[in-house]
């Protein structure tokens, strides 16, 4: 039995549950978690909390009278370190609201008179996907002269890229530039975000006891800052251990054993993996992502061991723990993604004139290739250097968890989640290079316990309409989330069309799925599939020249309500914007702002996801 014939038929009268539906449309995971609580006060006969202290709500004090929390965040951790500064500020006494980025009213930013943003920065530079519009307000010409603000900018970022923390950056600059007053230096957080966020937010509600202290009335009892996790009680910190159910390879054509798929000097193998989450509670739809908390694989422990001349072996104290080095480097240290802060430590640490030339601001092109094709044990082996074990240590980063894009509706799968992963292994500069995360999963064994959590992706999400017709642009494993759009929409009954674009290198060994979007195809389930194998022919052919050969039919989805999903790599999505801009520029008769206008447009509606990595 599915979720959805489980429930008992609605109570209300046929007017209000048409009320109630559009009053849930386009609400986020954490809109939905609070508005059940509202209701859930009321029918036990307690007054609503106070509107002015809850996320997304209208103020009850005037604006100088009240501190604006706004985030904008793609996979949660800006989002949960906004939850973190708004409910301390709360517990303070002081009146706060906490709002999503695209959930606050522009319109507003020119009466605020203390605004906190805490804004993640994704890829080489680009916003997160639910700050979009705000950002673009607040760098465009209708930005209003802010001199009655004070403000602070968090920045959260990974420091492997290139343009680390540019958008927090960004806007600290440009709110300056308004006249706005900036309380404390933008705060850059790299994958240990408590390194700077404590201390940035310890400061920020300092300064905000100063500014509010006067005016602030004691919070309301019944009121909370901090939405219900929607994932479920599992954490990064607290994984729950779920069981691999099955896994096995999807590309390639007879398969058997441990084979790759070679593409140049690159072997890659694409698995897909079944994990049981019964007994956790935990729930996830469409669009969700998993967190992988895993080891580093022991190949790749040995080489850092190798290149450093360190032993594995040695007691190491150290984080208030003592442990073997080799297991500091198993499971607690970051060994594959390199940072502009480890590299300033090999090239001081090894007085290496060059790497620190690279760190230099003229040289941004030259580190983002580097960025792209070295791991850590290769800047070891390039620039060797005298380490110590605690020296190390303190220079690698925090292991950080790996997202998934899961591939199944719990509508079809049960107490269930399926991930589609895509193993690299090749050969750079010495020596062997392995995904951290992907390699971990892909030695699994069936019977294996996996450290899994929930990660919500709210706006990444099939249609709360279920009659609207959805776009979906998934090239590789990028489609993964689009299986389980299908399967939701089928179980749930959807009336609306599904349209599936995907891509690959060849038909033969790369059509992951292929079988399940024929039956699909079939049952009509899904309505349209469009594809794009780039090495089959001597002219390369992308998804996104396919998005240019349908382009008035997909103009005519979008003019009739549709949704427009994108999942995969960063370079892809791009590529996929461009192609939509001039789609929209041909068939819509726009110039070239009023298709990215339109497109900003979609953003702000909910109806153009993206989940970009």
């Amino acid at each position: 039995m599915t979720a959805a014939a489980s429930l008992p038929p609605s109570p209300l009268p046929e007017d209000r549950s048409l009320l109630l539906s559009q009053l849930v449309q386009g609400l986020d995971g954490n809109s939905l978690w609070w508005l059940s609580g509202f209701a859930a006060g009321l029918a036990q006969g307690h007054p609503p909390p106070s509107l002015a202290v809850v996320p997304g709500g209208q103020a009850a004090t005037a604006a100088g009278q009240r501190l604006t929390v706004v985030y904008g965040s793609q996979t949660g951790n800006a989002r949960r370190a906004a939850e973190q500064l708004a409910a301390e500020a709360e517990a303070a006494g002081l009146p706060v609201r906490l709002l999503r980025a695209d959930a606050y009213a522009t319109r507003e930013l020119a009466g605020e008179r203390l605004l906190y943003i805490v804004i993640s920065t994704q890829g080489e530079g680009d916003p997160p996907d639910d700050a979009i519009g705000l950002v673009e307000f607040i760098r465009g010409k209708r930005a209003p002269r802010l001199p009655g603000l004070h403000y602070a900018v968090l920045g959260l970022g990974d420091s492997s890229y290139a343009e680390f923390c540019g958008i927090a950056r960004a806007l600290d600059e440009r709110l300056a530039e308004l006249g706005a007053t900036r309380l404390q230096p933008v705060g850059e957080a790299d994958l240990d975000i408590a390194h700077i966020a404590d201390p940035w937010r310890a400061r920020a509600l300092d300064d905000a006891r100063s500014r509010l202290a006067a005016e602030a009335a004691p919070a309301a009892a019944a009121s909370n800052v901090t939405p219900l996790r929607q994932g479920g009680a599992y954490s990064a910190q607290q994984p729950f251990a779920a069981e691999l159910l099955s896994r096995q390879v999807i590309s390639g054509r007879d398969f058997k054993g441990p084979a790759y798929a070679v593409h140049g000097t690159a072997a890659k193998a694409v698995h897909h993996l079944e994990l049981s989450l019964e007994g956790s509670h935990l729930q996830y739809e469409p669009g969700d992502a998993l967190g992988i908390v895993h080891r580093n694989p022991a190949a790749l422990v040995e080489a850092v061991l190798a290149a450093t001349g360190l032993d594995g072996d040695l007691q190491v104290a150290h984080d208030g723990q003592a442990r073997p080095l080799s297991q500091w480097l198993g499971g607690h240290r970051e060994l594959t993604r390199i940072s502009r802060p480890l590299l300033a430590a090999v090239a001081g640490r090894g007085d290496h004139a060059d790497l620190q030339q690279l760190l230099e601001p003229a040289q941004k092109p030259q580190l983002a290739a580097l960025f792209e094709d070295h791991q850590l044990v290769d800047v070891l082996r390039r620039w060797p250097a005298d380490w110590s074990a605690d020296s190390l240590l303190d220079t690698l980063r925090p292991a950080a968890p790996r997202l998934y894009s899961i591939a199944s509706s719990r509508k079809r799968v049960g107490e269930e989640v399926h991930l589609t992963v895509d193993e690299l292994r090749y050969h750079a500069h010495g020596g062997p290079h392995l995904g951290a995360a992907s390699g971990f999963l892909a030695a699994l064994e069936e019977g294996a316990q996996v450290p899994v959590f929930v990660e919500p992706n709210p706006r990444f999400r099939v249609p709360a309409d279920g009659g609207r017709d959805i776009i979906m642009i998934g090239p590789g494993t990028g489609v993964a989330p689009f299986r389980g759009f299908v399967q939701e929409r089928a179980e749930t009954g959807a009336g609306g069309r599904n349209w599936l674009f995907f891509g690959a290198r060849h038909f033969n060994s790369d059509f992951l799925y292929q079988t399940e979007w024929q039956d699909a195809l079939r049952r009509k389930e899904l309505h349209r599939l469009d594809l794009a194998f780039s090495r089959d022919q001597a002219d390369r052919i992308y998804v996104q020249q396919r998005l240019r050969t349908r382009g008035r039919d997909l103009y005519a989805w979008l003019q009739d309500g549709a949704h427009l999903y994108v999942c995969g790599a960063i370079a892809m999505g791009k590529d996929v914007h461009a192609a939509l801009l001039e789609i929209l520029r041909e068939h819509g008769g726009l110039d070239e702002d009023g298709a990215r206008d339109y497109l900003t447009r979609l953003h702000t509606e909910g109806r153009y996801g993206r989940d970009v990595y």
